[in-house]
């Protein structure tokens, strides 16, 4: 169950032993359990807490075990060149390997994430120090579930095999050990102790978007429809909906490629239910309705790639952080005050989760692959290097030909890749 407040807390460990203490002592006692987050909200506690480690937190807490993921053990900051990221816009705080770990606490109410965090403080004391953080809720209003760029977010998070108590239409199922490690799926090579067992990897990645000069951009480059009727905020709408690939409401533009339909967006039933494919088209060149390039395709490509929905897959649970765009950022275009994405994502091999995701499809040209049409970069998310402008087909509905070529409006400032233990994992070896 997702909370609308949630805080990220990154630490730093200044006393291993002191801190083994506090961990084993109080703060484990506090951290959420996966039956608990499965529970009814009003079974659940007033606040959720989970911990997370990186490669440096776990070797400055003596454990050295290797557990099976290079992209884990080198840090994210050593990755963030193979990720494409402009690595000048990264924040001090996220060079190297300094965050040993982060909390992540949420609630529905700010009140109880500042006293378990006050209660952390209390109990760990010195032993830890806070580097940086980042508080991060649900936008207010009709707007809660839809990050700032305006669409809504998480509709095509998989079903996971032994926890998902029923599956929506369209939803893919993958089995629990594409998402928890050691279990029937994990490709990786974990520690012969197992205590590994029932974690996760954690990617955590904070982005900057740049809304203002987004909607520009869609204004200054509208589209047309078929009978060319559209008003320049339409045309703006509906490029931006065939680049996310649903519009704001969440409706797929796979079901409704020529305006939204608020009812699609709104039911679960319906709006994962589609493949890309429809009788008569081929799929490999027609884009009247999901341009190849579209955010959904290139992560979730469905009826592109048979099979990646159980390998390349992982849970995304971001939540939005910044307040909502002034009316003089909307005037004028240009951004004055931070706002983004506090990006969060589970997965057993970050190289088969995030990481393939961004790498191998997002930033290609040519994925999704044998299709007779031109691709390009995904144009949401996809990066070129450098914070390069990235190029991108088949968004006008009426020349799928027609090239886009725009700036990056999700900078990143900064990540890490954590590892989340199980409960027992943090009793019986972190905290030993």
């Amino acid at each position: 169950m997702k909370k609308p407040l949630e805080l990220f807390y990154f630490f730093q460990i200044n006393n291993a032993a002191g801190f083994k203490t506090c961990l084993k002592t109080n703060v484990v006692p506090l951290v959420t359990s996966t039956y608990q987050i499965l529970s009814p909200p009003a079974q659940q506690p007033l606040a959720l807490l989970n911990i997370a480690f990186s490669q440096s937190g776990l070797t400055t807490l003596g454990i050295t075990d290797n557990l099976g993921d290079s992209q884990f053990a080198g840090g994210q900051w050593a990755d963030a060149t193979n990720l494409n990221d402009d690595t000048s816009t990264w924040e001090d705080v996220w060079k190297g390997t300094n965050i040993h770990g982060v909390f992540l606490m949420a609630s529905d109410q700010q009140t109880y994430i500042d006293n378990l965090k006050s209660s952390i403080e209390g109990y760990c004391g010195s032993s830890i120090s806070l580097l940086t953080s980042i508080q991060a809720a649900a936008r207010p209003g009709s707007e809660a579930g839809h990050e700032h760029f305006g669409f809504l977010d998480g509709i095509s998070n998989p079903a996971v095999q032994g926890f998902s108590t029923s599956t929506l239409p369209g939803q893919a199922v993958v089995p629990n050990g594409s998402i928890l490690t050691n279990r029937i799926g994990d490709t990786g090579v974990r520690p012969l102790t197992g205590w590994t067992k029932d974690g996760s990897f954690l990617v955590f990645r904070k982005l900057q978007q740049f809304v203002p000069e987004f909607n520009a951009y869609l204004n200054a480059n509208a589209v047309q429809n078929a009978a060319g009727t559209l008003t320049t905020q339409q045309g703006a709408d509906l490029l931006g909906a065939r680049m996310v690939g649903r519009w704001k409401s969440g409706a797929p533009v796979d079901l409704a490629s020529t305006a939204d339909d608020a009812a699609l967006g709104a039911d679960p039933q319906r709006n994962n239910n589609f493949d890309y494919t429809h009788p008569g088209s081929l799929i490999t060149s027609d884009q009247s309705h999901c341009p190849f390039s579209a955010h959904i395709r290139k992560t979730r490509p469905r009826a592109d790639l048979i099979n990646a929905d159980v390998v390349n897959v992982g849970i995304r649970a971001g939540t939005p952080y910044g307040p909502e765009v002034s009316s003089s950022e909307a005037s004028s275009g240009k951004t004055s005050t931070e706002r983004g994405l506090a990006f969060v994502e589970y997965q057993s091999v970050i190289a088969n989760g995030f990481r393939f995701q961004q790498t191998a499809w997002m930033d290609s040209s040519t994925f999704p692959f044998l299709k007779n049409e031109t691709v390009g970069i995904e144009p949401i998310m996809g990066q070129v290097g450098g914070g390069a402008s990235k190029t991108f087909f088949g968004a006008d509905p009426r020349d799928a030909s027609r090239s886009f070529t725009m700036p990056e409006f999700i900078k990143p400032l900064g990540g890490e890749y954590f590892f989340s233990p199980s409960i027992t994992a943090l009793n019986y070896t972190i905290a030993e």
